[in-house]
């Protein structure tokens, strides 16, 4: 039997990793806020990029907790988040309901505009570095170090 037209990709490692990555970064504010309650200022916004600098993410307080939006994408993770199910990319909420579990260390849910689901996740920073880890089924995992911009 053959099977005859185009083939379409049902994993979407791209649409993963911007994910993961960008729990990641929601670390930073988070850390900014909790030394807030000590006298230090929380940041107003804390800006990161992909590995692939395909993705631009702002990091800001969404009350008690934080979240994080797409500020710019390519066309290309744009068209990516279409194909996925996801119409507009830029201004949307990948990064919900992150909070500080430990020193470094937070958790919290990503959604995946490739894939158009939301999952858990769990990110910790180094300098300017957050390195996110998101993971299915609990053992399904994948990890990415975004870089900050701002």
């Amino acid at each position: 039997m053959t099977i005859e037209g185009p083939v379409r990709r049902t994993a979407r490692p791209r649409a993963w990793m911007v994910a993961l990555a960008g729990l990641a970064m929601l670390a930073t504010p988070l850390g900014a806020a909790n030394a807030a309650g000590k006298g230090a200022a929380l940041p107003v916004a804390s800006e990161w990029r992909n590995p692939g600098n395909s993705v631009h993410i702002r990091i800001t307080s969404c009350g008690d907790r934080m979240c994080g939006t797409v500020i710019w994408a390519s066309e290309k993770a744009k068209a990516d988040a279409r194909r996925g199910g996801t119409d507009k990319l830029v201004g949307a909420n990948l990064f919900r309901e992150i909070r500080q579990v430990g020193p470094g260390e937070y958790k919290g849910r990503v959604f995946v505009p490739d894939m158009n689901r939301t999952f858990s996740g769990q990110m910790r920073i180094a300098g300017d570095s957050m390195i996110g880890k998101g993971c299915v089924l609990g053992f399904i995992c994948k990890s990415q170090t975004w870089t900050r911009i701002s």
